[in-house]
């Protein structure tokens, strides 16, 4: 009789054990994710188990001991050919018990509840399947023991809830008050600044220039720190997480502590949605505002990620934009960010690894373009057959290539194609810097829309190119009118184009004036303001010239900002042929053009000058020449550095690059130059003040627990703001 009532209490200690491990919104163990999370969700399977389980689980609990493991109720004394894990709350188990529950995303003391900041981690056995022996034997697991020992009166746990057929379930938007939308209130003393500065003073009347250059800047408006919430657009986010198996341990560990970072610094008005994927894709968590209660179960969605399966790049795209495109509602900004270490195992092919290093290009144009079919339109808007076609907007976005062994080409392709920017993770710690800079400036967006035009106004001032990089740009009029195309501006940003002119000869008829100036361009541009959402329009100065008989030592001095410019492109440019190089095998030859880069750039006005942006470039090319001293060293890390530099120059915005912690470089110059002080690159004020909160939390507690906060009237994830 003793016998049975002691398998009686064993099987229902392993069936509570199983109970509590559902209530943490685990993921089950037959599939890679679990359903989404929901308020009804988040009622503990505990308030529904009878009086009688309960006074039987404090029994269990009362004479655990040291001795016992409270799984299996079996003895745990050492030398007994079991290995044995004691948590830091005291309590002792058999360490393939709670490994497997852990797996199932139980970190709770099953005796006391205590939150472990260290769990315990079983690596699958030697095959293909996990549940296998090494005779190829399926093995029993540990749910299979449960379910056999289970009394019938006790029904069965609920399965996990399926994906909706359409992912229109987002939350609503949060209504404005009256208040906020009024005309003080949206009251803001600086709009977007359009300036413009000419290569050179001036040109001697009687000579014509067929490529004079004039550097055309926009600047966005800095966000005020007592009005955040209203100056800036509200943002749908999309993260779409790699959980296959090689982000098992730390990786995924810093990129849960990563992702709740991005929850903690949302506002009430921005909406989250969290894809996860591994050899499938599944939206874990639907598209829901971030207020207290929405953080919270945010969160317990990210600390119920866990490891396993292969990597579908494609699949976890695929579903991030179906979250975006289904949506009932719309913030006026969408982006989707992507993080993966790894290539994508069902998708790209791997001839490239057998290969000669001659015929080794990862960018193989005719991957590219095999890789870039499979993705959705609304991100690879090139796909769209006809540029009449109708097609949803392009939704950008940031990939994050972690480690050395990520596809940095595909991840790179992917932003380019989309409009975001590729970064490049070197270092495990680094993932929650480099999410910090990028919603640092997602959550700083003033404007939208921006199309900067150039017209000329004088006859014979014809407009010839315009180098914008990744951004479209048109000439009209046959060369009377250009236009670029900028999108939006993160508060603070900039944007330089440089515009080539060509320049006639200008003579006076007899008895007329001696022409002194040359008009050559009006500028302006209009944009959508994220506050009042109405159009504006701004108009810049003209640009002109002197035209005299003869120039003053003066009328030679080359504008340094179009030279800063000038050398910006040129470095770009090299750095993109010696990557071009390198793919071919041909590292000396990369080498010396990187080489000259670096010459001509020292050698530039600006250089001479001091100017910290040529300081920055010279750096980033000694970097890059050290990445690309060996194929082995190029292929592990020189490639994804490159292009992550390649996307931050050709958008002028910055990345995360490398094994730097920072990309801010902070220039004193001489006499209090206001030219050689300040931000150097392509990162705004925003960008750098998430990334010192980011770091600052990172030195303050560098192994936060994954716990859920508790938050009541007196407490709020975000600072509260007047």
């Amino acid at each position: 009789m003793a016998g049975a009532w002691n398998k009686l209490k064993k099987s229902l200690s392993l069936r509570l054990s199983f109970r509590s491990q559902t209530s943490e919104r685990a993921f089950p163990q037959s599939s890679d994710f679990s359903a989404d999370i929901s308020e009804s969700d988040s009622r503990s399977t505990w308030s529904r188990s009878s009086p009688s389980v309960s006074r039987l689980s404090r029994s269990i609990s009362s004479r655990s001991s040291k001795k016992t493991c409270a799984i299996c109720l079996a003895n745990v004394k050492p030398g007994q050919g079991q290995a044995i894990f004691t948590a830091e709350c005291s309590h002792s188990f058999h360490f393939s018990c709670i490994a497997s529950s852990v797996k199932h995303g139980n970190h709770l003391c099953p005796i006391c509840r205590s939150k472990w900041k260290d769990i315990p981690f079983q690596f699958p056995t030697n095959g293909s399947d996990p549940q296998r022996n090494d005779s190829g034997q399926s093995r029993r697991s540990l749910l299979e023991d449960i379910q056999a020992n289970v009394p019938p009166n006790i029904p069965p746990p609920s399965p996990p809830r399926p994906e909706p057929y359409h992912f229109s379930d987002d939350e609503p938007l949060l209504a404005i008050s009256a208040e906020a939308t009024s005309p003080t209130s949206l009251a803001r003393p600086q709009t977007v600044t359009v300036k413009a500065f000419p290569e050179f003073p001036a040109i001697t009347a009687s000579e014509s220039v067929s490529t004079f250059a004039v550097l055309v800047s926009v600047r966005a408006p800095p966000l005020h720190v007592d009005a955040h919430h209203l100056e800036r657009a509200h943002i749908d986010l999309v993260t779409v997480l790699d959980v296959s198996g090689s982000m098992a341990g730390s990786k995924l560990s810093l990129l849960k502590r990563a992702v709740r970072f991005v929850i903690q610094n949302l506002g009430p008005s921005d909406r989250l949605s969290i894809v996860a994927f591994s050899s499938g894709a599944r939206r874990i968590f639907p598209l829901r505002r971030m207020s207290d209660r929405g953080r919270e179960d945010a969160i317990l969605a990210v600390n119920s990620l866990s490891s396993n399966g292969g990597t579908n790049i494609v699949e976890g795209l695929k579903k991030g934009v179906r979250v975006l495109e289904e949506r009932h509602e719309h913030n006026p900004v969408a982006s989707i960010i992507l993080l993966s270490d790894g290539k994508d195992t069902y998708n790209c092919s791997n001839n490239n690894q057998h290969r000669s290093p001659q015929n080794r290009a990862s960018t193989n144009p005719r991957q590219v373009l095999e890789y870039l079919n499979l993705l959705p339109v609304s991100i690879c808007p090139s796909r769209s057959e006809s540029v009449d076609e109708a097609r949803p907007p392009t939704i950008p976005v940031h990939t994050f290539g972690f480690g050395s062994d990520h596809d940095s080409a595909a991840m790179h392709t992917i932003s380019d194609s989309s409009g975001g920017t590729f970064s490049f993770i070197e270092s495990v710690g680094m993932v929650q810097d480099a999410f910090a800079r990028c919603i640092g400036g997602l959550l700083s967006v003033v404007v939208q829309e921006l199309r900067l035009t150039v017209r000329s106004v004088s006859p014979g001032v014809n407009i010839g190119s315009i180098p914008s990089g990744k951004y479209a740009s048109e000439i009209s009029d046959q060369g009377q009118q250009g236009a670029v195309d900028v999108g939006d501006l993160y508060a603070d940003e900039e944007r330089e184009f440089l515009v080539y002119l060509s320049v006639p000869v200008v003579s006076a008829a007899e008895g007329e004036e001696k022409v002194e100036k040359t008009p050559l361009l009006d500028t302006f541009c209009s944009y959508k303001d994220t506050m009042s959402k109405e159009v504006v329009h701004v108009e810049g100065e003209r640009v002109e010239i002197q035209r005299p008989e003869v120039l003053s030592p003066t009328d030679v001095i080359v504008s340094l900002e179009v030279d800063r410019q000038k050398i910006r492109l040129w470095v770009a440019e090299g750095i993109a042929e010696a990557q071009e190089l390198a793919e071919m095998g041909n590292l000396e030859g990369a080498q010396r053009l990187l080489t000259s880069c670096r010459s001509t750039l020292l050698a530039s006005a600006s250089a001479q000058a001091g100017d910290g942006l040529c300081i920055w470039l010279e750096a980033e090319l000694r970097e890059i020449r050290e990445r690309m001293v060996s194929m082995e060293s190029y292929e592990h890390t020189g490639r994804a550095y490159v292009l992550s530099g390649l996307s931050s120059h050709s958008r002028q915005r910055a990345t995360t690059r490398g094994d730097s912690t920072t990309q801010t470089v902070l220039l004193s110059g001489e006499g209090g130059n206001s030219r050689n002080t300040g931000v150097i690159g392509y990162d705004t004020p925003t960008m750098v003040s998430m990334v010192t909160k980011s770091q600052t939390l990172n030195f303050s507690n560098p192994n936060p627990p994954e716990q859920v906060p508790r938050l009541n009237k007196s407490c709020s994830l975000t600072p509260r703001r007047e």
